[in-house]
This record gives C-alpha cells, sequence and structure tokens, in this order.
C-alpha cells in the first residue's frame, strides 16, 4: 500500500487490468485546493471481496490511530513515547503517588528521544496529575478520531456492477 497524488473524484475501486484481473482500491482521499488529491492505494491480484476491502481499509487506519498514540504526544514541548509498557508506567507512578499522598515523589520519566533525551521530575501530585491527565485525553481524544475515520467508512462506494 502507498500514498498516491492524484486527480481529485478517483474512483475508490477500479480493474486497471482486465486480462491480468488487477484491481486498485484508494481510501483516505483527501482532495486538495488546486483540485488534486492525495489517498492510499492498495493493488490486488483478483477482485476484491467486501471483506479484504474492509479490512484493508479498517487495519490501515488502526495502524494510524496507533501511531498517533504512540508518538503524537508531547508535555511542555517534549515528545513523550506514549508504547503499552511507558502507558502502563506512567499509571502505576500515578495511582501509586495519587494511593500514598505523593510519598511516592518525586518520580523522574525519559521523554525526547534516544537521541535527545528530556529528562523530567515530577516533584508534586498536581504536576503528575496533569501529566498524567494530558496523556490519557490524548489517546482518548486519538481514539475518538479513529472511531469517527472509521464510522464514516462507506462499503457500499466501492460496488461495482
Amino acid at each position: 500500500m502507498r500514498r498516491v497524488e492524484g486527480s481529485a473524484g478517483v474512483s475508490l475501486m477500479e480493474c486497471t487490468n482486465p486480462v491480468k484481473d488487477k484491481w486498485r482500491i484508494r481510501w483516505d482521499v483527501q482532495e486538495k485546493e488546486n483540485g488534486s488529491a492525495s489517498y492510499m492505494e492498495e493493488e490486488f491480484g483478483h477482485k476484491p471481496t467486501d471483506e479484504e476491502i474492509r479490512t484493508l481499509v479498517m487495519s490501515w487506519y488502526n495502524s494510524q490511530t496507533d501511531a498517533a498514540i504512540l508518538s503524537g504526544f508531547a508535555y511542555n514541548g517534549a515528545p513523550v513515547w506514549l508504547s503499552t509498557e511507558n502507558q502502563y508506567n506512567y499509571k502505576a507512578a500515578y495511582d501509586l503517588a495519587v494511593q500514598t499522598g505523593g510519598e511516592t515523589l518525586p518520580v523522574t520519566f525519559k521523554f525526547g528521544s534516544d537521541e535527545q533525551p528530556e529528562y523530567h521530575t515530577f516533584e508534586k501530585l498536581d504536576n503528575l496529575k496533569d501529566f498524567y491527565i494530558q496523556a490519557v485525553r490524548h489517546i482518548q481524544n486519538t481514539l475518538a478520531e479513529g472511531w469517527k475515520r472509521k464510522d464514516v467508512f462507506n462499503l457500499d462506494l466501492y460496488r461495482i456492477e
């Protein structure tokens, strides 16, 4: 699958070579002001079934959502890597700090990247709470955006008589 630049109004499903039974599926069409469009495209060596189309598109949206959760959050300007392990560690540190009234503080997290690490020490429960709430809100908003994109997917637009 690849992102393609082309003209707006592109067909979402097209037989590109009837002799070889080649088909192209397109989704995530983003029309631009100049009349062109950008979209994702995948080629099949057969006419894809409804289930193949749905699986392809939904998997792509899921991977986009996962990537946005993983690397789309920043705290005080520093990129925060929200891997499952880091999410667990942030939650555990926050929960423990809340349960102990802040006795487990300070706690230090590494933000940024391996090449440019930024260490942030949370000494007050309110600051840790602010960070944790922002991280959770980022995850929730990103999931909601992904769900919206998937909800508007219309398999009927891929039907060719």
